[in-house]
């Protein structure tokens, strides 16, 4: 069943969700709202669970056959879960970006045009491909040779290339993981610009261990911790905007994070 389009304010919401590897429960009752148009950011330290929550959004985790999930997510009002949706369809509508640069083998023309092509698009490609890499902010860098490889430009220009590749088939959501771990201050600052003007279009929601990043480049944050006393299992601790996390949290756990105290 085709997830439809919708005027919902919040683009994916999540009710109660738990989410197991087998018979580890990774995830714990998350329950949290994502504005459109705008940037989320999922915080916390390593091993509470933020990339399997992110995972969660547009059913990546499913490529591990162990992974299940209780509760709901939703996308546009409609649980993306349901028997009826087709999971292709939900990474269509909601696409990634990783932590590691993963351009195709192919030229960085083809990166783009291979996509779209397998999306079924049918349209005047050169014309997709160019606008996907201006609206990548990587058009006038690499004009002049489309057709060598997409591995041979630098860490942040294959990043941002990737970038192009996820909205060539203009999806209403783009989640990234970690996007800029590998990359210098530099290519880091040109990714953070090229989210601000993303969001005009995309509702983006990043996983980032980087403080710094998190406070310069999102709208909102989600806390992330570990839910108890020996346990292995991560949950959303505090969830507000920004400025709320980084100025005046609620949660002890979440001012020690965010000032460095935790550990």
């Amino acid at each position: 069943m085709a997830i439809n389009n919708s005027e919902h304010k919040y683009v994916i919401e999540t009710r109660d969700l738990d989410i197991y590897y087998g018979s580890f429960k990774a995830v714990t009752g998350v329950t949290m709202k994502v504005e459109r148009n705008a940037i989320t950011a999922i915080i916390g330290p390593s091993g509470c669970g933020k990339s399997t929550l992110l995972r969660a959004f547009n059913r990546m985790n499913e490529l591990n056959a162990s992974t299940s999930v209780r509760g709901e997510v939703t996308f546009n009002g409609q649980d993306i879960y349901a028997k009826e949706v087709d999971p292709v369809e939900v990474r269509y509508r909601i696409g990634m970006v990783f932590q590691k640069p993963n351009p195709f083998p192919k030229s960085i023309y083809e990166n783009i045009a291979w996509t779209a092509r397998i999306h079924g698009y049918k349209g005047k490609m050169d014309e997709l491909v160019e606008n996907a890499l201006r609206q990548a902010a990587l058009w006038d860098e690499v004009k002049d040779k489309l057709h060598q490889s997409g591995l041979s430009i630098s860490g942040g220009q294959q990043q941002r290339l990737c970038i192009a590749r996820a909205i060539s088939i203009k999806p209403e959501v783009i989640l990234m993981d970690e996007p800029a771990s590998a990359l210098d201050p530099i290519a880091t600052l040109k990714i953070e610009e090229l989210m601000q003007e993303l969001k005009k279009q995309y509702t983006i929601v990043i996983v980032t261990h980087n403080m710094q990043q998190a406070a310069r480049a999102s709208d909102y944050t989600a806390m992330m911790m570990l839910s108890g006393e020996g346990e292995r299992s991560g949950t959303v601790i505090e969830f507000d905007d920004t400025k709320v996390i980084f100025t005046n949290p609620k949660d002890k756990r979440t001012e020690d994070y965010v000032t460095g105290r935790f550990g």
